[in-house]
């Protein structure tokens, strides 16, 4: 057990650890409560996929420009600017609906300000988590821990939600959003963080960029890996667009009954990344890449077939472990793998690769459970699932046999 949380010995991480945990609470009912409040005004499942497109197609536009950025600039100062901007947009939201003077276009603009705002930020978040842990060793922990808080905010976030919309309205959920951000600015604020200065400042966006590329062009190991993410991103992971379809309609639910489909899903991707906080240094994460997907794919092809809204929540609950752990140990490999002073570029195709290829995917599904029904595309996301770690484990197998040969 003391191995689980073992990066809890670092002052920096513990601190990081628990503002970051209660801003996710927040962060997590504001996610449940925009979705609730999108499909309550409009009704359209195309409507939920195209507001999630603008949070999220920041991360595929900026993704490069960002690493680029966070790898020459102080990545504290970056993540403590972002944190601000976080709660200014979080207190807009919650005035605008609180008065009732949103609409549709409105909340896209703050969703899309958002995501502009969060691929800088994630950028400089994740690539800083190795200055919080003094034994690298420790680094997988810590990043497979940072994805429990995720998840377990996830999974107290959407709970809490639940109650909140149906007693008080979505501006409540905001306005406590809001009020997230200041223990995590506080706990930014506590650290004490011994920054290495970068000397690559003069250095122009077209070279740092092409330096970021040639990168990965030269790892092979981590490319494939973004590759998969990436495929998985557009294909497979936008099944959870589709929850308020799955709640409100194949199951006539209400707000409460997403707010299970959200929790089971959080639950689930909480027990993985218990799971990938638990495992010991130099494990293959290739085999847990390749597991993963299989325990992604069966959960997805069991949602679709559930007729019964508590085994649906059960495959959603199997679905996101599968999920949590394909992404955990992708970034846990990127993170641990990449060259200190070009890893906030590497982690910015890891964001491409998984946030930014998201909003087309869920733009599309969306659209096609518009036409089809949510049923079967979530039946054809989980053969795609197995299709994709199929052909990746080819791929590894060609590579060995050719390690072999030379």
């Amino acid at each position: 057990m003391k191995s689980m949380f073992r990066s809890f010995n670092y002052y920096n991480y513990r601190l990081h650890f628990t503002g970051q945990s209660i801003s996710l609470i927040g962060t997590w009912m504001q996610r449940v409560a925009v979705s609730w409040l999108v499909y309550r005004i409009t009704g359209s499942a195309f409507m939920l996929g195209l507001i999630s497109f603008l949070a999220l197609i920041p991360a595929l536009l900026l993704g490069p420009i960002a690493g680029n950025f966070v790898d020459k600039r102080n990545k504290y100062k970056t993540v403590l600017v972002c944190q601000v901007i976080f709660m200014l947009q979080a207190g807009v939201l919650a005035l605008l609906v609180w008065l009732k003077h949103y609409n549709i276009t409105l909340i896209a603009i703050l969703s899309l300000i958002q995501g502009i705002v969060a691929t800088f930020e994630t950028t400089a978040r994740q690539s800083l988590v190795v200055e919080f842990v003094d034994n690298k060793d420790d680094l997988s922990n810590a990043v497979a821990l940072n994805s429990s808080a995720f998840n377990a905010a996830r999974l107290i976030g959407p709970a809490l939600a639940g109650i909140i919309l149906s007693t008080y309205g979505e501006d409540a959920c905001f306005i406590l959003n809001f009020l997230s951000f200041i223990p995590v600015i506080i706990c930014l604020l506590l650290m004490k963080l011994n920054l290495k200065s970068n000397n690559v400042l003069n250095e122009d966006i077209w070279t740092g960029l092409k330096k970021g590329y040639h990168y990965l062009e030269d790892s092979p190991d981590i490319s494939s890996l973004i590759i998969v993410l990436a495929f998985s991103s557009l294909l497979v992971i936008p099944f959870s667009t589709l929850l308020p379809v799955f709640a409100k309609t194949v199951f006539n639910g209400n707000a409460t009954t997403f707010s299970w489909f959200e929790s089971a899903g959080g639950l689930g991707a909480l027990l993985g990344a218990i799971y990938m906080a638990s495992l010991k240094s130099g494990k293959d994460l290739s085999r847990i890449v390749i597991l993963s997907a299989i325990i992604f794919g069966a959960g997805l092809i069991l949602l679709s077939a559930a007729p019964t809204v508590w085994l649906a929540l059960i495959s959603t609950s199997l679905a996101c472990i599968g999920m949590m752990m394909l992404t955990s140990a992708i970034n846990t490999y990127i993170q641990t793998h990449s060259a200190n002073e070009l890893r906030g570029r590497a982690i910015s195709y890891y964001l491409m690769a998984y946030q930014g290829i998201l909003p087309i995917g869920t733009l599309a599904i969306g659209y096609f459970a518009h036409v089809l029904s949510a049923k079967t595309i979530v039946l054809i996301e989980g053969i795609l699932a197995f299709i994709i770690i199929v052909c990746y484990y080819f791929y590894n197998q060609g590579k060995k046999y050719n390690q072999l040969q030379d």
